[in-house]
């Protein structure tokens, strides 16, 4: 095979329809887009618009309700956490803080703060400082003799 050889594969490439172009074409005059109105005309597309028929976002019954003063937590387990102490990645001595498990990799964004759940097992004494923390998993970290210190969490004022 050479250079100039290459080609692409039978139906690779569309060749787009001329349109407008006589009327033996069979899409002159008005290029397939019929006869007046919006729909004819460049530039208009309203979204959600069904021809005067109800639309579907008001036919479907709406339910449940969108707290806009939620909370988003960054959340880690402890099996997450003891796997880490055990590759070398935290430090178990030192307080563990949301920006400690950041820079580990553990988590992402931090959000509204960090919020500590009991899945896997925790067998090193750490200290860690949370915004908040499930019943299981402070009882599984002072099991192991352990702290946790929940704080509250950041609170943004409106302005206004």
């Amino acid at each position: 095979m050479k250079l100039n050889e290459l080609r692409d594969n039978d139906g690779a490439r569309y060749k787009a329809k001329r349109v407008g172009r006589g009327i033996g074409s069979g899409k002159g005059k008005t290029s397939g887009s019929g006869v007046k109105g919006q729909s004819s005309r460049t530039g208009v597309a309203i979204n959600g618009f069904e021809g005067g028929q109800m639309p579907i976002y008001r036919r479907l019954p709406k339910r449940g309700f969108k707290n806009p003063n939620a909370k988003d937590f960054a959340v880690v387990n402890l099996g997450r956490i003891q796997k880490a102490i055990d590759e070398k990645r935290l430090d178990a001595t030192a307080t563990i803080t949301a920006e400690i498990l950041q820079a580990a990799g553990l988590i992402g964004k931090l959000y509204d703060g960090l919020r500590l759940l009991a899945q896997g097992e925790l067998t090193a004494k750490i200290s860690i400082d949370v915004v908040g923390a499930s019943e299981a998993a402070i009882a599984a970290v002072e099991k192991a003799g352990g702290t946790v210190n929940v704080a509250a969490p950041k609170v943004v004022q409106a302005k206004g």
